[in-house]
């Protein structure tokens, strides 16, 4: 029988932990709309592999580098190329806000034929485009990688992913990215998760700062700042000013359970009303033992493997736990644990104390 053990993680906070809430800065709770990273890619080929590269069924890489040699001025067929020193690959990288011509960036290389690693190679010229076409950026360089794969089909050995790599700083921006936030009149705040709550204290905080009407909620998850009406002109400094405001915010309280690896996480606020659990467990058991059906001597039969089944229920007594009205989240813990719940108990109990309506929280189960 498989056992399951069970983590119970309480998310709490002593330091931050505010009377009325958490104390927070605007910019661990929210961002600037527009600066943000945009993702690039690109395709292209690594030489220089120790027989490690595709081989000649992978026909995009003998196209790639035939149409390569060709733009050099040399001329082959595609039929003779031979590859398996080269690998095609994606390559991605992500193009930050405010980037400009000249910016080197991190680019991940990876296979897309069967090359078995990419161990010692170098990556050939490769632009990298954005989602709008545009190159952005080249990448070209060694690559590093994180593992390597070593052996024959009968013994072989293979450390993390072999196939992937990095190369720091291997890209080259060519292009600067569209992003002029100053002639914009005014500013949006990006909530990373939706609240009108934490809106209404974040555009409260930048007014009291500020000492202007500036600030004003459009939705749960936006807060727009009139920027050329604030007494501090200079917009880099003003957002610098804003983003380290500090606000008070109530997290939701919430429940996470995660069946697969037996985590269940309870947020800090989670409250539960007066409720009685009831928890048995019904186990049934079926066993199969193999036998020999001997006869008796001269009888004719035949010696024969019989199988001899049998069934075993057994139920043990229902246990009981009872939360009163407002019980904390160490309440439910114990209870719980004294019943000796498992994995799958805790998923059912917390799913139907819900269900009952006693769990004042969100129940998200992953």
């Amino acid at each position: 029988m498989r056992r399951i053990s069970l983590l119970l993680v309480l998310l709490v906070s002593p330091s931050l932990v505010a009377q009325n809430g958490i104390r927070v800065l605007v910019r661990d709770i929210a961002s600037i709309e527009g600066v943000r990273e945009n993702s690039l890619i690109g395709y292209g080929l690594v030489a220089g592999l120790n027989g490690t590269g595709d081989s000649r069924q992978t026909l995009f890489s003998t196209q790639t580098l035939a149409s390569i040699l060709l733009r050099l001025g040399v001329q082959v067929s595609g039929a003779s190329v031979r590859v398996n020193n080269m690998a095609a690959v994606f390559v991605t990288a992500s193009l930050p806000p405010f980037a400009r011509s000249g910016t080197h960036l991190d680019v991940t290389v990876s296979s897309v034929g069967d090359a078995k690693s990419l161990d010692g190679g170098m990556l050939l010229l490769t632009v990298l485009r954005g989602a709008d076409g545009q190159v952005y950026a080249t990448a070209q360089g060694p690559l590093s990688i994180g593992g390597f794969a070593a052996g024959t089909s009968g013994t072989s050995k293979q450390v993390n992913h072999p196939t992937v790599g990095r190369i720091p700083a291997g890209a080259i921006v060519e292009r600067d990215a569209p992003n002029d936030i100053a002639k914009q009149p005014s500013q949006q705040l990006i909530l990373a998760d939706q609240d009108f709550p934490v809106a209404q204290e974040i555009a409260k905080a930048i007014n009291s700062d500020l000492n202007a009407p500036v600030a004003s909620v459009l939705d749960s998850g936006r807060v727009e700042i009139l920027t050329k009406t604030t007494p501090v002109q200079n917009l880099p400094a003003l957002l610098a000013r804003i983003e380290t405001l500090p606000v008070t915010i109530h997290p939701k309280a919430k429940v996470v359970v995660n069946e697969r690896t037996g985590t269940v996480v309870i947020g800090r606020d989670v409250k539960l009303g007066a409720v009685s659990i009831l928890q048995g467990n019904l186990t049934i058991e079926i066993s199969t033992e193999m036998g020999v059906s001997q006869p008796p001597a001269f009888s004719g039969g035949e010696t024969k493997r019989v199988e001899q089944p049998s069934v075993k229920a057994e139920e043990t007594k229902a246990k009981r736990v009872e939360l009163r009205e407002g019980a904390t989240v160490d309440d439910l813990v114990t209870g719980l644990q004294t019943i000796g719940a498992s994995t799958r108990d805790v998923i059912s109990i917390l799913q139907a104390i819900k269900a009952a309506g006693a769990l004042r929280a969100e129940l998200e189960v992953i």
